[in-house]
């Protein structure tokens, strides 16, 4: 189930409600990162020196309300329909409309709640909602080689290993190639019936 109300978009799964981060989610935002600092640390860029602030928090709020409004991003938080803990983000970014109709995929979850199948859910909710709804044809996911749990939970939510691209992203301080993935609308790859 999908509401939407300008920049309140909410989207429900089986388990979660995903929004948009609002200002009052910074403690417990902030105490899910730094416990999962070791957790997620090999496989993101540098977090900056604010990056826990209440500061950096507060410009990560504005952002998303901005790039909602613009239509250039949809960052959102899942939390638990049961317990309304926060799970984790995930961010569909730099929508590109015209001709391209795609955006990016990136996501992460806290440690305590990882291997527990929500990013798949959350994935599969928002790639609903972005070929349904926002009429996107293309979705684009990349991670390390070595994430073997990011390449999984891809894969099971119906992305397609494309290839590599080399020097891609800084992740702890080093330029990194990483795999890149894809999910269509309409997906015909593969097919031999295509006209």
């Amino acid at each position: 189930m999908i509401r939407l109300n300008r920049t309140r978009i909410q989207i429900v799964s089986e388990r979660m409600r995903l929004r948009p981060p609002v200002h009052a989610d910074f403690l417990i935002w902030c105490n899910l990162r730094r416990e999962s600092l070791d957790f997620l640390q090999p496989w993101e860029p540098t977090w900056a020196g604010d990056h826990l602030s209440r500061r950096g928090f507060t410009n990560r709020v504005h952002w998303a309300r901005r790039s909602i409004d613009n239509g250039t991003a949809m960052p959102l938080f899942l939390f638990s329909a049961d317990s309304n803990e926060l799970l984790g983000a995930l961010t569909l970014d730099n929508i590109r409309r015209g001709p391209a109709q795609a955006a990016t995929l990136g996501y992460w979850i806290g440690k305590q709640h990882a291997r527990k199948g929500y990013m798949r859910e959350a994935i599969r909710a928002v790639t609903h909602h972005a070929f349904k709804v926002m009429d996107l044809s293309r979705i684009e996911a990349a991670c390390l080689p070595e994430n073997t749990a990011s390449r999984g939970v891809l894969e099971s939510s119906g992305f397609k290993y494309e290839g590599v691209a080399q020097s891609y992203l800084q992740i702890n301080g080093r330029w990194r190639n990483h795999v890149l993935y894809a999910n269509l609308r309409g997906d015909r790859r593969g097919r031999t019936d295509v006209v």
